[in-house]
């Protein structure tokens, strides 16, 4: 009897998992569009940091006393910045704060000139703390966040420029500069995003160093010569995070890695059509809706075989062969909702959280009942439309979805028959979110 007692266990619980479980059938598209090719400087592994050295390193490893740690890449043009990380340090032991610091450098005979387009970084406690919020929250002036990630994130969607940074910088032949240089106090999180454009070819590299100690209990940035030490003589951070498991891997359990490196694109802008070519996107039946794939990854394709996930143009061995989860992606997506009915029909809108699935086995999207755990989305979504008096309005709401969590309506509007109605959904892909979500366009039926 003991010997069958495994699987029945197991069929119990499969039993139990999909009591809780409801499967909404519809349809699941892949997303129209794909990645701009603009390099992200990528700087998310390891997450926890414990001690200082290099992050990423796109230097050659000429003259370096750590040749693996790097990755002798130029950046040039348009590229953004994206930086996440953790500290568990404990100042009780004594230890000076950590810095995080990005460094850029100027190998060539011409000064060269970055402009620094946009900036934000925010900390975990006292900037941005993790709040309980609800599933879904109106959020006009950008007062609405979570941790670091989402604050972040919404203040890139709006455009918004955090004070105290450098409009441009000029580098000298052969000379460096600090882009960034800021603490990352014990038991904190720190997210970092810049968009950046320079009109020459540098080298970057993200970098943890002690603080400078003039004298007990004083605590002073480091200089420019002590983040050239270190990315000299310094080698990778450790400990390092789990290694990922390779795409083509048969293995029951996989594991994505985090992403250390430099990834290609910057933002997925689509115009989302019935085909390609197309000038309009025709509405569900009533009563019926679809869904487009948003942030799709290996093993996580939700049936459209689609992964979004941006390629690494140069990585770690032991970090994400993709750039998985997109963190700090914007996604642009314009919808040319055509009624083709002869009646009034009324539309919705919702960003849900289904459970991973790469293949729909039972033909629709699965969900948990009552949702728990900890967050999968947590960020700001923008929705920009033409209202029935002909105003342009612009609405942001801020949402907190967990794993299995259909989502509220974001928006729900009429179209008169024969009408369309373009509805842009902006938003950028929030660190320390999990993937996949859909965008779901729902046709609903008449009380």
């Amino acid at each position: 009897m003991s010997f069958f007692l495994p699987a029945l266990l197991l069929a119990q619980a499969s039993t139990i998992a999909a009591a809780s479980e409801v499967v909404i059938p519809q349809e699941v598209r892949a997303l129209p569009g794909e990645l701009d090719k603009f390099p992200v400087f990528n700087s998310n592994s390891p997450e926890i940091v414990k001690s200082e050295g290099i992050l990423v390193s796109t230097f050659p490893e000429t003259g370096k006393q750590s040749p693996d740690a790097h990755l002798n890449y130029a950046l040039s043009g348009r590229f953004d910045v994206f930086a996440h990380h953790v500290t568990r340090i404990d100042s009780k032991k004594g230890k000076r704060p950590l810095y995080l610091g990005v460094l850029l450098h100027n190998p060539t005979s011409k000064p060269v000139k970055v402009l620094v387009l946009q900036a934000n970084s925010y900390l975990s406690q006292s900037q941005a703390p993790f709040v309980d919020l609800p599933s879904q929250t109106a959020d006009p002036g950008g007062n609405v966040y979570s941790g670091p990630g989402s604050r972040t994130a919404g203040d890139v969607l709006r455009r918004q420029r955090q004070a105290g940074w450098d409009t441009n910088l000029v580098i000298p032949p052969g000379e460096s500069k600090m882009l960034v240089n800021l603490q990352l106090p014990p038991s904190n999180s720190r997210t970092t995003w810049l968009r950046l454009w320079t009109n020459g070819k540098l080298y970057a590299a993200s970098m943890t160093r002690y603080a400078r100690s003039p004298s007990k209990w004083k605590f002073q940035a480091p200089l420019l010569d002590d983040w050239k030490q270190t990315l000299t003589k310094g080698s990778l951070v450790s400990p390092r995070d789990q290694p990922p498991t390779p795409p083509d891997s048969k293995a029951e359990k996989f594991f994505y890695g985090r992403v250390a490196g430099v990834s290609q694109g910057s933002e997925w802008k689509a115009k989302v059509t019935n085909k390609p070519g197309d000038d309009k996107l025709d509405i569900p039946k009533p009563g019926k809706a679809f869904s487009y794939v948003i942030n799709s990854l290996d093993r996580g394709t939700l049936g459209t075989g689609q992964i979004q996930s941006a390629p690494m143009l140069v990585r770690y061995g032991d970090t994400a062969y993709k750039s998985h989860g997109n963190y700090g992606l914007r996604y642009s997506l314009d919808l040319p909702l055509k009624n083709t009915t002869k009646d009034p029909q009324k539309i919705s809108l919702s960003l849900q959280t289904p459970i991973k699935e790469d293949e729909l086995t039972q033909k629709g999207l699965r969900f948990f009942k009552r949702p728990t755990g900890s967050a999968f989305f947590r960020g700001t979504v923008k929705l920009s439309y033409t209202d029935t008096f002909g105003k342009a309005q612009r609405r942001f709401f801020h949402l907190v979805q967990r794993r299995g969590q259909r989502g509220k309506a974001l928006l729900t509007f009429p179209i008169d028959p024969k009408q369309q109605k373009l509805v842009n959904v902006e938003f950028l892909y929030p660190p320390d979110s999990t993937p996949p979500q859909v965008l779901t366009i729902r046709t609903l039926t008449k009380d």
